[in-house]
């Protein structure tokens, strides 16, 4: 299957400027610009590092990167250090917070260490658009690029048109002309036609195709992929405890991994289409099984993902240590699969220690112990005080495998054993408290 027949059946695209051309450059791999051939389509996806971590509501462009890359086509990945500082409106219902230029240098950095898990930096060029807009002058800016946009188009916008109603500063105003401004050096620069993006970044795609015609006469694609949400209608790559990140130290190995087995049945085939390399095919006959031999493709799913963001030794570490806790789908082997999690061998010994661990100081114990709510919010298993009451109220709330239903129980020295307990939201959400 050809790459634009095979992202196409993944269901990666939402919106296109032009699908006919976008597909034939894509198919051919003849990109004319200048009056020359490149033998491919050079493209470029963005991401504001306005954190230190990716999460997983930004794989979806990282996916399709990968694989347009893996066809033979070059990436530019840009982080956006200048654009981080303006903050893009799209999508929120407030303004950013501002951050400092250290901050926002030490998250692009830390975004280019994540995004070489996906995508082989050595053919890729990555950019960083500070390098070039800490070189402009505001009036030569506002001279040769402002005037050629239009406020009344601006206005129409999507994601302007969301925030008018909050409040919208001047400052989120102009990222559409900073965006678009990329697009045009990116063009000018490395010869890039073609730029993707989230289903909320059309209006400033769109406006970056209209400067680099008016400034280059050259004519450029853009296409946008679709909101990923979930059976529920809720946005995809959120939990309880707020955003799954892809940096392990904000969200563990087991956790990342338990996040993709518990996802809905009705979801197994779009985020196998999404988020592993299988083939279509195998990804069809997967999702037809019935519960509760649909758990292998759910252990297929968490396997894949795990690997392409931590690497396969550590997803096998996580396979293992959630198949002997809650035990193992297919243990007999009786679904075919060509994924790699085939070759990890279900009666390894895992050991406790290979659960999300959270280390409480034994001075947080003394007088009267600690309160069982304050445990699970800082141990990261709920996000508020709240969370971890309705928990608890709702009977998901486990200690050592025993129920809590005392909303103001104190944990105790006594409730350890070497050191060590189990505390559970829900059945399959865990973390190992140890004393420290």
């Amino acid at each position: 299957m050809h790459i634009f027949k095979e992202l196409e059946a993944r269901g990666f695209f939402y919106q296109f400027t032009d699908k006919n051309q976008i597909k034939k450059l894509i198919t051919s791999g003849k990109t004319p610009v200048r009056n020359r051939v490149l033998p491919k389509v050079t493209f470029y996806v963005g991401f504001d590092p306005t954190a230190d971590s990716l999460h997983v509501g930004h794989l979806l462009p990282i996916m399709a990167m990968r694989r347009l890359q893996q066809a033979g086509h070059k990436p530019i990945v840009l982080v956006g250090g200048a654009t981080a500082l303006v903050g893009d409106p799209s999508g929120k219902q407030e303004a950013r917070p501002i951050l400092t230029r250290e901050q926002v240098a030490a998250n692009a950095a830390a975004l280019k260490a994540q995004l070489g898990n996906f995508i082989s930096m050595d053919d890729a060029i990555f950019v960083n658009n500070a390098d070039w807009f800490t070189e402009i002058r505001f009036l030569d800016f506002l001279r040769d690029v402002g005037y050629r946009f239009s406020i009344n188009k601006m206005l129409a916008a999507e994601s302007v048109k969301q925030r008018l109603e909050t409040g919208l500063s001047y400052l989120e105003f102009s990222y559409m002309l900073l965006q678009a401004y990329d697009f045009y050096f990116l063009n000018r620069e490395h010869d890039c036609t073609m730029q993707f993006g989230g289903q909320d970044q059309w209006g400033n795609i769109v406006a970056g195709i209209d400067l680099v015609r008016k400034m280059s006469s050259q004519e450029v694609f853009g296409a946008t992929f679709p909101l990923l949400t979930d059976s529920q209608g809720q946005k995809f790559g959120k939990t309880a405890a707020g955003a799954v990140w892809l940096d392990s130290a904000r969200t563990s190995v087991f956790d990342y991994y338990q996040f993709w087995r518990n996802c809905d049945d009705a979801d197994v085939k779009k985020l196998l289409g999404f988020f592993t390399m299988l083939p279509v095919e195998e990804i069809a006959q997967l999702s037809e099984l019935q519960p509760p031999a649909l758990n292998r493709a759910k252990e297929i799913l968490a396997y894949e993902a795990t690997a392409l963001a931590h690497g396969s030794g550590e997803a096998a570490k996580a396979y293992l240590a959630a198949g002997g806790k809650f035990g193992f789908a297919d243990q007999e082997r009786k679904i075919p699969t060509s994924s790699k999690i085939v070759e990890v061998k279900e009666n390894q010994q895992v050991g406790i220690q290979d659960l999300p661990t959270y280390e409480l100081l034994k001075s947080e114990l003394t007088g009267d112990g600690i309160w069982i709510i304050k445990l699970f919010t800082d141990s990261g298993l709920c996000a508020s005080n709240g969370e971890a009451r309705r928990l608890i109220k709702g009977g998901g709330a486990y200690l050592n495998d025993q129920r809590i239903t005392d909303q103001d129980l104190q944990i105790t020295e006594a409730d350890f054993t070497d050191n060590a307990a189990i505390l559970k939201a829900g059945k399959k959400n865990i973390r190992r408290i140890v004393l420290s």
